[in-house]
């Protein structure tokens, strides 16, 4: 029968986000409920809560989660009461021309739960990207759910960054980008999903990595998790630092984890011919960009956005749990700060200041 559980909400446009006791209903068909174990506290959410991804309020926050399954609605066979898994917004469908192409990772009709979850009072809930994991509960389609059951719970609150903001970093670096052994790398804005894409640099093997950024905290953080250099974009050009660094012809990829139209036009120019420019960072739907269309055409290469690190959960998910248990991939560093559900209001101020890379929310 339907459970009621806390949960953090945004009520209004621009309120605060505050908890809420809301309904969660059994699962139907293709449907699980999940108990919520971690979710992180990522921008995207407080894009929904001031209203940038639309006005469907009321949005049941959250979507960067590790969950255990509680109950599986009818022909679900992917999972199973009990397992522990990582919650992804990406679901594929199997069946639109993307996939059968083969080209899964941009399925153009990823799907979710069908049933919505409410408030008390029978409000329909919005969830944030398909998800709202800053539940105690919440229901997704069993396609969102990929199995982790071989991570330690000391580990939940790391591996379930990979749920978006560390898997969009890497990869941006990974999958988007295709850094190569020896490829020389640039990353500008090395916040989380910034220092994510300098570890997915090193992962495959890039022997020159610049982490470019406004504050000194970020770029020690990024040289731990793999910078060879540092840049200060309000000491030095940001442009002409990567070109002395690569000696003198630019990055081979230069990834914009910022998203604005200063920091593209650095990628773009800081890049070596034939060069290739990764966005990541997601643009406010109001920017444009004016540039020379001769530039596009002389310099070559290859322009790029990277929506969830262009990832496959269901390949990259695993793949990168395993590093991390190997001692490869330092996903615990990206933790800043563990908080209750009561806390995610205050750990959107904290993140607007640049103090962490990451605060988790733990609720079981």
């Amino acid at each position: 029968m339907p459970q009621t559980v806390s949960a953090i909400v945004a009520l209004t446009k621009n309120a605060p986000a505050t908890v809420e006791r809301i309904v969660i209903p059994d699962p139907g068909p293709g449907e699980v409920v999940v108990d919520v174990l971690t979710c992180g506290v990522c921008q995207t959410d407080q894009h929904f809560q001031q209203g940038e991804v639309g006005d469907n309020f009321p949005y049941l926050l959250g979507h960067e989660a590790t969950a255990r399954v509680s109950e599986i609605g009818e022909g679900v066979t992917s999972v199973k009461v009990g397992d522990k898994v990582i919650l992804n917004w990406r679901a594929v469908c199997g069946e639109c021309r993307a996939c059968r192409k083969g080209e899964l990772k941009y399925c153009f009709d990823t799907h979710n739960a069908e049933q919505r979850m409410t408030l008390e009072d029978g409000t329909e809930l919005e969830a944030a990207l398909g998800i709202g994991a800053f539940a105690e509960k919440t229901l997704v389609a069993a396609g969102q759910c990929t199995v982790i059951d071989d991570v330690e719970d000391s580990s939940n609150a790391a591996v379930g960054l990979l749920g978006c903001g560390v898997m969009a970093g890497i990869g941006a670096a990974i999958n988007t980008g295709e850094v190569k052994r020896g490829e020389s790398v640039a990353v500008i804005g090395v916040g989380g999903v910034g220092t994510a894409a300098i570890a997915g640099a090193k992962l495959a093997g890039a022997t020159t990595i610049i982490a470019v950024d406004l504050d000194p905290r970020k770029l020690e953080k990024a040289q731990e998790l793999g910078a060879t250099h540092t840049v200060s974009s309000q000491e030095s050009d940001a442009v002409e630092a990567i070109r002395e660094l690569t000696g003198g012809f630019g990055a081979d990829v230069v990834i914009d984890a910022v998203g604005i139209p200063a920091t593209y036009k650095q990628a773009f120019y800081a890049r070596d011919l034939a060069g290739r420019v990764v966005l990541v960072g997601v643009p406010d739907p109001s920017l444009t960009i004016e540039m020379p269309l001769q530039d596009f055409f002389s310099r070559g290469g290859s322009l790029k956005s990277s929506w969830y690190g262009d990832c496959l959960p269901s390949r990259d998910f695993p793949m990168l749990v395993d590093l991390y248990q190997q001692g490869k991939l330092d996903l615990d560093a990206f933790v800043t700060e563990r908080i209750r559900l009561e806390d995610v209001q205050a750990a959107f101020n904290t993140m607007n200041r640049g103090e962490v890379l990451r605060s988790v929310v733990e609720i079981a």
